[in-house]
């Protein structure tokens, strides 16, 4: 999309390259103006250094101080006015304003006492070029300052541009700070409305479903006449599944319900060293697991200790649920490489049973996983048969 021309003209005053361009092109004016007007020393000094002066006007803003009193000096040293010192002196009074390297009215303040010594200077030049200059107190002697009192003007209008220019960005700024912060606002507020909304339907899940199993199946071992002891431990074990799960929702509900920037109160995370009980839950419900571990122990962050975790519960899950009955092996190999190996195998049917495989919710969420901590998830066939889920958790260089 093209832009408008103000707006490419306000992109090159901005650029890096905008003061060096226009100083140099002042310069040379400058230099052209002295050679077919030829001034004194004093004049030629004062417009040289006026003009180059401006290409450090941005970099070094109080620079233009020196700008606006070279060239003051440089107009007090001739009677003529040259054109550079016009352009210079306006674009260093209204560089001060711009930068506020001083307050505007102490600004105003000194170019006005410069320009009235200018006129001083002028006045005692036009006598000794035996020019007709009235004493002070004579009749229209006041005429004799309109030099001063013009310089004063232009110099006055230079500055209040530079500085409402100034303000002008400062209100800007100021206004898009207030919409961003206005927008984060928002923001903060839907996603704690929808934070308030997802825990108001845990709630419900935990209140009812899921405290409903573990009241059934408690009372069951109770109620059911003829349970044998399989039975009974089989009752009790899903009573346990189900308040070791509304543990974790409501763990789950505080963290949701915490306000950001508060810590919510919460239980340790499950780590690797929980992997045997979890091992020990899914022979529990019927399924046959062993659990293997190689290589030394290692206290890995508490983010890659609970993504192994739960890449593991997830995988014995979908083994209880595809292969119901199928022996499973879950191996940890604590890689000298710092590389965490995990594998879930087991000996069922492999993917003819499970559709989609690859693709499912639990498998997106383990290889999800995976990723969050810099690591890969592979799932499918295994080497010699069944299915295989491996995992390659790195947690740090070596």
């Amino acid at each position: 999309m093209s832009t408008s021309p103000p707006q490419r003209l306000r992109d090159w005053i901005a650029a890096p390259a905008y003061p060096w361009i226009t100083g140099g092109a002042v310069t040379a004016g400058a230099v052209v103006e002295l050679i077919v007007i030829p001034g004194g020393v004093t004049t030629t000094v004062g417009v040289l250094v006026s003009a180059v002066s401006l290409m450090w006007r941005r970099s070094f803003p109080p620079v233009a101080v020196l700008t606006v009193a070279a060239g003051l000096i440089g107009f007090a040293g001739d009677v003529n006015l040259y054109l550079a010192i016009m352009v210079s002196g306006l674009t260093g009074c209204y560089s001060l304003g711009r930068n506020r390297v001083l307050h505007p009215a102490l600004t105003v303040t000194g170019g006005a006492l410069g320009a009235l010594c200018v006129n001083l200077v002028h006045i005692n030049t036009w006598s000794r070029m035996d020019l007709p200059v009235p004493a002070l107190w004579e009749r229209g002697s006041l005429s004799l300052f309109a030099e001063s009192f013009l310089v004063t003007v232009v110099v006055f209008g230079a500055v209040m541009m530079g500085d409402a220019v100034r303000s002008r960005e400062e209100t800007r700024t100021e206004r898009s700070l207030a919409q961003a912060q206005l927008i984060a606002m928002e923001r903060q507020q839907a996603a704690e409305a929808e934070r308030a909304a997802i825990a108001r339907e845990l709630h419900d899940i935990v209140s009812h479903s899921v405290s409903m199993i573990a009241v059934q199946a408690e009372s069951a071992t109770y109620t059911t006449p003829g349970l044998t002891p399989e039975a009974r431990d089989g009752f009790q074990q899903i009573a346990a599944t189900a308040r070791s799960s509304m543990a974790e929702l409501r763990r789950l509900l505080g963290v949701l319900r915490t306000p950001q920037g508060e810590s919510a109160l919460t239980s340790p995370q499950p780590t690797l060293d929980h992997l045997a009980e979890l091992v020990d839950q899914h022979r529990a419900v019927g399924g046959t697991a062993e659990l293997r571990i190689s290589g030394e122990r290692v206290a890995l962050p508490a983010a890659w200790e609970l993504s192994a975790y739960r890449i593991a519960q997830e995988a014995l899950t979908n083994a209880r649920k595809h292969a119901p009955g199928a022996r499973t092996v879950v191996e940890v190999d604590y890689g000298a490489d710092r590389l965490l190996t995990l594998r879930v195998q087991d000996d069922g049917p492999g993917t003819d049973s499970r559709p989609g495989a690859g693709a499912g919710h639990g498998l997106t969420g383990m290889r999800e996983r995976a990723a969050l901590v810099g690591g890969r998830l592979s799932a499918g066939a295994g080497p010699d048969g069944g299915f295989l889920v491996e995992a390659e958790l790195p947690w740090g260089s070596g």
